[in-house]
């Protein structure tokens, strides 16, 4: 085989087009600050157009998916399994598609966090999101891991990556029940529909932070493979 054709099959890594993908991922999720600030505001006309600018990140996320799957190389020199890549990106994508929902359904019913929450529910967005943050950090040590054969302490740091993105999934937790006592007290001052919403909300944004966890579980299951 003529050398500039092994060398073209190693130079189709799918590592960066992945970090890529991560990378606009956390630009559609990172939004949901603005929004909520937004609506909290009550300035629908400032969340409608952050609406529409993480639907559109939302989208652009689903191309580079679309874009990895049918340019990801079969062939023998794939560093890491093509199976374990592809749900890899499709665990994470799963993350611009929940920002998506979340902005969507909190926009068309014009739905605001009461005000003796609203601090709390900053925090615990703020939060869901840093456990996004931390999936795109452990994302980005592929290039490392990948040079390294996925050997070495690199193996290790990238395992303390994962595990510190579960204690950030156990806080998310611990302040999504705060949050949901908090409401249970002050839920029959509202429209009963609204504070099955508000749940909802809290559901929702949480599970960003349970997404995010389960893109390090697919990176863990890789280096126990390699």
């Amino acid at each position: 085989m003529p050398v500039n054709t092994i060398m073209g099959l190693f130079a189709k890594s799918p590592i960066k087009p992945l970090q890529r993908h991560v990378i606009c991922v956390n630009e559609c999720c990172s939004l949901l600050i603005p929004f909520f600030e937004a609506c909290s505001n009550d300035d629908w006309e400032t969340a409608g157009e952050l609406r529409e600018q993480i639907s559109h990140l939302e989208k652009e996320a689903d191309v580079l998916k679309r874009e990895i799957r049918l340019k990801l190389p079969r062939g023998l020199f794939m560093p890491v399994d093509r199976g374990d890549m592809l749900e890899l990106l499709t665990q994470q994508d799963k993350l611009a598609n929940l920002a998506k929902d979340i902005s969507g359904r909190v926009y068309g019913r014009e739905l605001q966090i009461p005000s003796s929450m609203q601090k709390g529910f900053v925090e615990y967005v703020i939060r869901c999101l840093d456990a996004a943050k931390q999936a795109q950090k452990v994302i980005n040590e592929l290039d490392e891991l990948l040079e390294t054969g996925f050997k070495g302490r690199e193996v290790t740091l990238v395992a303390e990556m994962i595990h510190q993105l579960d204690i950030i999934e156990d806080d998310t937790d611990a302040l999504q029940v705060v949050l949901c006592q908090q409401l249970m007290v002050i839920e029959s001052k509202y429209n009963p529909i609204d504070i099955m919403f508000l749940y909802k909300i809290l559901e929702w944004v949480g599970g960003i932070a349970d997404q995010a966890q389960r893109v390090g579980a697919r990176l863990e299951l890789m280096l126990s493979r390699s």
